[in-house]
Order: structure tokens, then C-alpha cells, then sequence
């Protein structure tokens, strides 16, 4: 994942938690470290709003999801929001050092909070895994259809 898709996800996370606290629902106790560098992260995105209406759409889009009680912007919005990132990145290079700096520090006071995050159909883990396969098996944290072996050849059975 780039840093500009996990930009992307953290600023729909500082949306949803913002929306949370406007209806009274966030925690009393949320890490001051990871608030602040959310805010940072949005407050660098929001500044360049005025100069690229393609990303102050998706923010917006961003924004009205969240507020709708939304965990994780839709597919749409989410590669919106990426790529008008990505393109203000590369238009800009002291945007760019900026946004990777931002996301940084948040990936560190995430890290030290505990929290951990995930977008899209990805997996999001706060410590250690340790996945095994003995014996001619297969092991995954996800898995999908899997033969092992010789599978015999699809059709009509014969015999």
C-alpha cells in the first residue's frame, strides 16, 4: 500500500471520527498523539483544496460517507480519493514530502496507541502472527479455494 492510499484511509478515519464526536459517540479517553497527527494529516490535504476541485469533490464525497455512519468510504471513494492525492503529489513535490511526513508520524502514533488499520479488503494485525503448515498442508490468515496433491480431472465420473 502507498502512502498516499494510507493517507487516503487515514483521513477517512479522522472523517468517521470527527462525525462521531459531532453525534456524541467517541471515546472519552482517544490517544492525543493520534488525534493530532490526524488532524495535521487533514489539515495539510484541506490546504490544498483550493488549489485542486478534483480533491475537495472527493473529500467531500469522503466526508458525507462518514457521516452516514460509514466505517470505510465506499470503493469509489476510496480510489477517488487516492488518486486525487496521488495526482496532487505529483503536481506538487513539497506537497508530496509533506504528505509522506504526515503519514509517518501517524503510522508511529498508531503504533504506539495500539491501533491498527486497514482499507479495502485488507487485514489489519496489532501484533504478531505466526501461521504454520506441516505435513503437505497450506496455511494462510485467509485462504481461498486450495487443493494440495494431485486433484483428479474435472467431469463425469468414470468407473
Amino acid at each position: 500500500m502507498t502512502g498516499v492510499e494510507i493517507a487516503a484511509g487515514y483521513v477517512f478515519a479522522w472523517l468517521v471520527r470527527k462525525a462521531r464526536r459531532v453525534a456524541g459517540r467517541a471515546d472519552a479517553e482517544v490517544d492525543r498523539g493520534l488525534d493530532a497527527g490526524m488532524d495535521r494529516l487533514h489539515d495539510l490535504i484541506s490546504s490544498r483544496l483550493g488549489q485542486d476541485p478534483v480533491l475537495e469533490r472527493a473529500l467531500d464525497r469522503a466526508q458525507e460517507e462518514a457521516a452516514a455512519g460509514g466505517e470505510e468510504p465506499t470503493e469509489r471513494t476510496r480510489r477517488r480519493l487516492t488518486d486525487a492525492l496521488q495526482d496532487a503529489a505529483e503536481d506538487d513535490s513539497s506537497f508530496a514530502d509533506a504528505l509522506e511526513r504526515a503519514v509517518k508520524e501517524l503510522q508511529s502514533a498508531a503504533a504506539r496507541a495500539g491501533v491498527v488499520s486497514a482499507s479495502g479488503d485488507g487485514q489489519a494485525i496489532g501484533g504478531n502472527v505466526d501461521i504454520r503448515a506441516e505435513g503437505g498442508s497450506a496455511a494462510a490468515l485467509r485462504m481461498g479455494n486450495v487443493s494440495l496433491g494431485n486433484p483428479s480431472a474435472p467431469g463425469p465420473e468414470k468407473g
